[in-house]
C-alpha cells in the first residue's frame, strides 16, 4: 500500500471508529461486535505504525493511552472555574429563588441537573478537534490532563454537525460504580488497600502519569457547560440539548437527568425524585444543581467572589442507618488475603435490604473498637457492599465482648500471617487451602486469562469436590468418561468444555502468565514481562536487576516474581502445563527494518506523533534494543519535549547521537 492509499484508509477507519465509539459509549447502541471493532482498531494501529507521519492528532488509537508524563503543566483558565454555593435545606432554596426574583422582573425558568460526584473538567475544541483539557485546580488555573482525557471513550475527539469553531465545554469526569467495585475486588485479591470512594479514585486516575493505566480504568463523563462563544441558544437547557448533537454525552431529559422548571415546587419535586432514586444510578451523585436558564438573566445576576449568583447546589445528606452487629465471618481470597465481613440484623438502606457490611481488615475493626452486639452505623458510600462507619456507644451492653481478629484460616486452619508493610492477614497455605486452590483455578480459566468456557465457579467446585482437579494443570487431564459420571454434566456440555480446554492451548503466552496468578502480576504487567523476556524460562531465571529494568516493574513485583519461581510446586505446575501444550514463548515479530540492529536506544521526553510506548515498539520492530538510561553503551537518544537536562548532558558527554522525533521518523522510513 502506498502513502496515498494509506492516508485514505486511515481517514476512513478513524471516522468509522469515532462513530462506533459514539454510538456505543454515548448512545448505548452496539452496531458491530467487539471482534469486528477490534479488527478495525488493529488495522488502524498497524497502518499508523507503518506510516507514522499520517497519524491524525486525534486518532482513535489514542483511546488506549500510552504517554507517560513526568508532570502536568499548570495552565490558567481562560474562564475561571468557580464553585457553587451549597445548601442542605429547602428553606434556603426558597430564599435563593426569592432573591433572584427580586433582581429579575421577567419570568424566570430554572434548570435542574444531577450533581455528579466526580472531577470537574474543562475541555477546549478548535475546529471540532479536542485540543486541551484542564482540571479545576484552584479555579483560576488547573492541571493539563489532555492525554488522559483522550482515553475516556464518552468524550469525543472529533465533533460532528454544525459546532462553533472555538469553544470550551465543561462537565464532570467520574468512575462508574461497577468499575470502582471491580478495581477494589482486584485490590482485595492482591492484598492491597482498597480505594476509598469513586470520586477520589476518579480524581487520582485522571492525574496518573501513565495514560495507559488511565485508559484501563474506564472513566466516564457528562459534559454540559458551554463557554467562549456567542451562544447558539438563549438558555442553558437548550444549549445542553444542542451539544448532544455534536457528539457530546450530555444529560438528557428523557432520563430525567435534566429538567427545565419554573417554580420552587417543581425544583423540590426533582430533588425528591433523585433523593429516592439515586441508589439506582450506575454512578454516584451527591446532590442537585439548580441554575437560572436564560443566559441574559445569568449575566444580569453576575457573580460573587467565589460563585455565580445564578446557580446553587442542593446537597443530599449521606444515607445512614443503625442496626445490630450479629456476628463476623471471614472470607479467603485466591491470594490468601482474609477479609472480615459483618453480619447484620437486616435493615433497609437506599432501597435495598442490607444484611452484610465490609470491614476490610483487622485495622478497621480495631479503629472502630467493635464489640459483638454493638449497634452500628452503616452507609453505602459508593460500595456495592455497605460499610460500617461508626458505633452507637450509648447502646453498648456492659458485658459485650470486643471482637478479636481470628488467628487461623477459617477454611484450612493454617496460622495467619501479616506480610510486612501490608494491611491484610494471609493464609500462606496456598497449595492446600481449598478456597485458595479453587480461586486460583477460577482465575486461570477466566476470560482475560485462558478463557475456558464451561468452567464456571460451580463447575470448578464440583470437579474439586470429586477430586478430579486440584490445580490448574489437572484441567488438562479431564476426559469425557470422567466428566459424564458427574451430575449436571450432559454430553453436549462435556464436549463443549473439552473443546474449550483444547482451544486454550493456543492462548498467547502473556495471558497464560497472567493466568498463573502471581501476586502483583496483573494483565498489564504480564504483557510487559512476556514482551521483554519472550519466554517463561527467561522470566523464571531473571535476576532482580533484570526484572526491574522492565518498564513499570518495581521492587515489589520483582520480588514477587522471583519468589513464585523459587517455589518447587510452582515449577512443577509450569512443567506440567508446558507438557500439555500451553504457550510459554512469545513468537518473534517480523522486523519492519534492520536500521537499529545491534544498536541501543533510549527514549526520553514527550512526543507529538507517538506515545513513548509506541516509540519503544517501533525501536524493537526496527531491530533496536531499549536502554533504560543513557550511558557510554547508548547509541541513540530519541529526545522529545521536556527531556531532563541531565540526560542530555550525559548523552553529549558520551558522544551519543541525539535524534529528534522527525529524525527518528526519517530513519525508520528509509
Amino acid at each position: 500500500m502506498n502513502s496515498e492509499a494509506a492516508q485514505e484508509r486511515i481517514i476512513s477507519l478513524s471516522n468509522d471508529i469515532h462513530n462506533y465509539n459514539h454510538l456505543y459509549y454515548v448512545e448505548n447502541k452496539s452496531v458491530i461486535s467487539d471482534y469486528e471493532f477490534d479488527l478495525l482498531l488493529k488495522e488502524l494501529q498497524d497502518l499508523e505504525k507503518r506510516f507514522p507521519e499520517l497519524q491524525q492528532v486525534n486518532s482513535p488509537t489514542q483511546r488506549v493511552g500510552g504517554d507517560i508524563s513526568k508532570k502536568f503543566n499548570t495552565v490558567t483558565h481562560q474562564y475561571p472555574m468557580l464553585s457553587l454555593g451549597n445548601t442542605y435545606a429547602e428553606d434556603e432554596i426558597v430564599e435563593w429563588v426569592n432573591r433572584i426574583q427580586k433582581s429579575i422582573s421577567d419570568p424566570i425558568e430554572f434548570v435542574c441537573e444531577l450533581k455528579y460526584d466526580g472531577v470537574a473538567i474543562g475541555i477546549r475544541y478548535e475546529q471540532g478537534v479536542l485540543t486541551r483539557a484542564l482540571t479545576r485546580g484552584d479555579g483560576q488555573a488547573g492541571e493539563e490532563v489532555t492525554q488522559n482525557v483522550k482515553t475516556i471513550r464518552s468524550i469525543p475527539l472529533k465533533l460532528k454537525g454544525d459546532f462553533p469553531s472555538d469553544f470550551e465545554i465543561r462537565g464532570e469526569v467520574f468512575m462508574p460504580l461497577s468499575q470502582f467495585e471491580k478495581l477494589n475486588k482486584e485490590r482485595d485479591e492482591l492484598g492491597e488497600q482498597r480505594f476509598a470512594n469513586p470520586r477520589n479514585t476518579a480524581s487520582g486516575t485522571l492525574k496518573m502519569l501513565d495514560s495507559k493505566i488511565v485508559a484501563s480504568r474506564n472513566l466516564d463523563s457528562y459534559l454540559y457547560g458551554l463557554y467562549g462563544t456567542d451562544s447558539i441558544d438563549s438558555g442553558h437547557y437548550e444549549t445542553v440539548l444542542h451539544a448532544a448533537q455534536w457528539g457530546f454525552k450530555t444529560p438528557l431529559p428523557e432520563e430525567r437527568f435534566i429538567a427545565k422548571v419554573s417554580s420552587v415546587s417543581e425544583i423540590m419535586d426533582f430533588i425528591d425524585f433523585w433523593d429516592k432514586k439515586r441508589e439506582d444510578l450506575p454512578f454516584e451523585i451527591d446532590g442537585i444543581v439548580i441554575k437560572v436558564n436564560d443566559y441574559q438573566q445569568q449575566k444580569a445576576l453576575g457573580f460573587t467572589a467565589k460563585s455565580p449568583r445564578w446557580a446553587i447546589s442542593f446537597k443530599f445528606k449521606t444515607k445512614r442507618v443503625e442496626t445490630e452487629l450479629l456476628s463476623l465471618s471471614y472470607q479467603v481470597g485466591r491470594t490468601g488475603a482474609i477479609t472480615p465481613v459483618a453480619n447484620l440484623n437486616a435493615v433497609q438502606l437506599g432501597g435495598t435490604t442490607v444484611r452484610r457490611a465490609s470491614l476490610y481488615n483487622a485495622d478497621q475493626i480495631e479503629k472502630l473498637d467493635l464489640h459483638l452486639g454493638d449497634f452500628v452505623y452503616v452507609e453505602k458510600g459508593g460500595e456495592i457492599i455497605p460499610k460500617i462507619v461508626g458505633v452507637n456507644l450509648e447502646k453498648r451492653k456492659n458485658d459485650s465482648e470486643a471482637i478479636v481478629f481470628i488467628t487461623h484460616c477459617p477454611e484450612c486452619n493454617s496460622e495467619l500471617k501479616r506480610r510486612e508493610g501490608e494491611v491484610h492477614h494471609y493464609c500462606l497455605n496456598e497449595s492446600s487451602c481449598p478456597t485458595q486452590v479453587m480461586g486460583k483455578m477460577q482465575h486461570f480459566i477466566s476470560r482475560k486469562a485462558l478463557n475456558i468456557d464451561g468452567l464456571g465457579e460451580e463447575t470448578i467446585s464440583l470437579l474439586f469436590e470429586n477430586k478430579l482437579i486440584s490445580n490448574c494443570a489437572d484441567i488438562y487431564t479431564l476426559s469425557r468418561e470422567k466428566l459424564l459420571l458427574l451430575d449436571r454434566m450432559a454430553e453436549k456440555s462435556v464436549d463443549n468444555l473439552l473443546f474449550s480446554i483444547e482451544q486454550s492451548k493456543t492462548i498467547r503466552f502473556d495471558r497464560v502468565l497472567f493466568g498463573l496468578g502471581i501476586r502483583f502480576v496483573g494483565e498489564t504487567v504480564a504483557k510487559k514481562l512476556a514482551k521483554h523476556f519472550k519466554s517463561m524460562e527467561k522470566i523464571s531465571i531473571a535476576t532482580f536487576d533484570e526484572l526491574i529494568e522492565v518498564d513499570e516493574i518495581g521492587e515489589k513485583i520483582a520480588i514477587s516474581v522471583q519468589q513464585y519461581f523459587q517455589d518447587p510446586s510452582n515449577l512443577l505446575l509450569i512443567d506440567r502445563l508446558m507438557q500439555y501444550g500451553l504457550q510459554f514463548t512469545l513468537p518473534d515479530e517480523l522486523l519492519l527494518s534492520s536500521i537499529f540492529i545491534g544498536k541501543t536506544l533510549v527514549v526520553s521526553g514527550t512526543f507529538l506523533a507517538f506515545s513513548r510506548e509506541e516509540l519503544k515498539q517501533l525501536i524493537e520492530k526496527n531491530g533496536g534494543k531499549l536502554g533504560s538510561s543513557v550511558s557510554s553503551k547508548t547509541d541513540y537518544l530519541v529526545a522529545g519535549a521536556n527531556m531532563g537536562p541531565a540526560k542530555l548532558k550525559t548523552a553529549n558527554d558520551n558522544g551519543v547521537v541525539i535524534l529528534s522525533e522527525d529524525d527518528f521518523i526519517k530513519m525508520i522510513s528509509l
